[in-house]
């Protein structure tokens, strides 16, 4: 697109108000002149735009700064962005519970809370246990559910645009799922739902162990293994958002679960949870041998899963979350077979963000939206001065 001109005036004020708004975001406060500077606008197209966010709610005058009336003349105007304007829900629903982390418009942490869910409870048990979740968080943080601006969710299964569950083996009555529609219901206000192992990538490059990352695998050890991967910073979902879907390379041959593997009986390890699995690991430290060989089998399995997209990938870290981020003696066995069949062995974190990675990498997807509703430009837009 090239410069706008006079007959763009609606979409130019838009452009404005992006930009003004991203500067005064940017720091704690800011006066006319320095908004002026920073934006190289004409200052009395800032004044018009500031007193139009205003208006909006978004931007809020200080109070002179102390000392400012002991100088000469009246002190400058100074004026802050807003993030009190709006909140933000990143949720999580998972096998065993649901959980959710309330923000503001700049991503600050207001609240969190989870609770817990049976593995066997059907879809409309495991929403309502949300919703309960979600009214008690706004109660408990004096938010009225009007001030959402958006909700991020991340669930288990494969995830369509529209937040259709295609498929979704882990939870009850979830393949089929329309559960951007059923959560829609209960907020006025845009519903984005992503797979978890995704969302959790998304956590650990925004606050976690892929800070300095762009080019990430995160590893969600569950009932079925899953991935997320971001490449040059970006989340790589496929074409029909299956990417990373390493559970199902079972079926190429090694048609073993986790049941199975992790077993130190001849029976399936049931029920298969955090604790279930963190006592199989204390026994195989204790020297238990067959916890030992459990846990072998266990590690092999989560190596072959994750070599396969390490060697289509290449990604420079890779984070093991879910059940492995809490668990002694995972990290150095990882890297060494990963070494032995990558031509390229990445390093390999555990997760820093732990349970909280979903819920926390949703709240991010719901801020990425909203940034990209108040403050996005395209970048071959000239602002009009």
């Amino acid at each position: 697109m090239g410069r706008l001109t006079g007959g763009d005036p609606s979409l130019l004020r838009r452009i404005n108000s992006a930009v003004v708004l991203h500067a005064l975001r940017a720091a704690d406060f800011a006066t006319l002149t320095e908004i002026t500077r920073v934006t190289g606008l004409s200052r009395p197209t800032v004044e018009g735009v500031v007193e139009g966010l205003i208006e909006a709610g978004l931007v809020v005058e200080t109070a002179a700064e102390e000392g400012a009336a002991r100088r000469q003349g009246r002190p400058a105007r100074r004026f802050r962005f807003r993030a009190e304007a709006g909140h933000l829900l990143g949720l999580e629903i998972g096998p065993h519970r649901v959980a959710a982390v309330l923000s503001d418009l700049d991503g600050r942490v207001m609240g969190t809370t989870a609770k817990d869910v049976d593995e066997t409870a059907p879809a409309d048990e495991r929403i309502e246990r949300l919703r309960t979740a979600v009214a008690d968080l706004l109660r408990r943080a004096g938010i009225a559910r009007s001030s959402l601006r958006a909700v991020g969710v991340g669930s288990p299964g494969i995830v369509e645009a529209d937040g259709t569950v295609r498929l979704g083996t882990a939870l009850p009555e979830w393949t089929g799922l329309p559960l951007g529609e059923r959560l829609r219901r209960s907020f006025k206000c845009p519903v984005l739902v992503e797979n978890d192992a995704n969302t959790a990538a998304v956590a650990e490059h925004w606050k976690g162990a892929a800070a300095e990352v762009d080019d990430v695998v995160f590893v969600l050890a569950g009932l079925s293994p899953g991935a997320g991967a971001l490449i040059g910073g970006r989340l790589h979902r496929g074409y029909g958002g299956a990417a990373g879907e390493i559970g199902a390379l079972h079926l190429l041959g090694r048609d073993v679960t986790p049941e199975t593997l992790l077993s130190t009986t001849d029976e399936p390890l049931h029920p298969l949870d955090e604790q279930a699995v963190a006592e199989v690991f204390a026994h195989a430290r204790e020297g238990d041998e067959r916890a030992q060989q459990a846990v072998e089998r266990f590690i092999q399995r989560l190596v072959h899963d994750v070599a396969a997209l390490v060697l289509a990938l290449d990604p420079e870290l890779v984070v093991v979350g879910g059940w492995a981020a809490g668990l002694d003696g995972v990290l150095e066995p990882l890297r060494r077979e990963l070494a032995r069949y990558c031509l390229r062995p990445p390093r390999v974190a555990l997760s820093m963000l732990g349970e909280a990675a979903v819920a926390t990498g949703a709240l991010r997807l719901a801020l990425d939206h909203v940034e990209e509703q108040l403050f996005a430009v395209e970048g071959t837009v000239t602002a009009r001065r």
